[in-house]
């Protein structure tokens, strides 16, 4: 796993952590700290950091057989090789679901993540239609990105922003982030108001909110990382 180096001003020592969604080792130093003392600080930590390494889950790459999540239940994917109709099929054979990614073996796992961010998009868009006329606000424009520190953004100008991997989540999830990035439309702030408009939009708040604090970063062990998407 790779090592990151963070100088802070303001640390008065070193530290470390482990980002789950980036799969890094993050090292925060002083800022006249040498490489060769963040070094030997590593090496003395490095059964904690092989003991918190070891709980973090495994990545799951988009392979030909593997299990990932869409909106919340399991599909084992199938590359299937060229043959015609839709790039990606999603099917159920008894209590097994399953995506068959049709095309060159070569491109099937970046078509299977173009694949998600298009029903990634369809969600959202019509998760944020609908919760925007309840509140009579409309944004401006929906951007689908891969990014590790929030679910979404909402800037002071109407632009909302998500990340893709909702998809994988249960769609009440999907549906209070797209929620709480609307309600800032109206409020933005974390404030009570905006709380109670919340809640009387997704009526499984307090159920989405604690699936995302426990479950939330397991959902980047899936695929890779893509670019921005418009």
């Amino acid at each position: 796993m790779p090592v990151e180096l963070r100088r802070h001003a303001a640390a008065r020592r070193l530290t470390l952590s482990i980002s789950k969604t980036r799969r890094t080792v993050v090292v925060t130093v002083p800022h006249c700290c040498r490489m060769e003392e963040a070094g030997r600080f590593l090496k003395s930590h490095i059964e904690w950091v092989k003991d918190r390494l070891g709980r973090v889950p495994a990545p799951v790459p988009f392979t030909d057989g593997a299990l990932i999540p869409v909106r919340g239940e399991l599909h084992r994917l199938s590359f299937t090789g060229p043959r015609r109709g839709a790039p990606v099929v999603s099917g159920r054979s008894g209590n097994q679901r399953w995506l068959e990614v049709a095309g060159r073996i070569e491109h099937a796992a970046r078509r299977l993540q173009d694949w998600l961010i298009a029903e990634a998009r369809c969600d959202l868009d019509e998760r944020v239609t609908r919760h925007a006329q309840r509140l009579g606000v409309r944004a401006r424009r929906i951007t689908l990105r891969d990014q590790a520190t929030r679910w979404g953004s909402c800037s002071a100008n109407g632009l909302l922003s998500f990340s893709w991997r909702l998809i994988l989540a249960p769609s009440f999830v999907l549906d209070y982030v797209a929620a709480h990035e609307v309600t800032h439309l109206l409020e933005m702030n974390h404030g009570p108001r905006f709380w109670k408009l919340v809640a009387r939009l997704v009526p499984r708040l307090e159920e989405a909110k604690a699936w995302l604090r426990k479950e939330g970063a397991s959902l980047y062990r899936y695929g890779g990382k893509i670019s921005a998407s418009r």
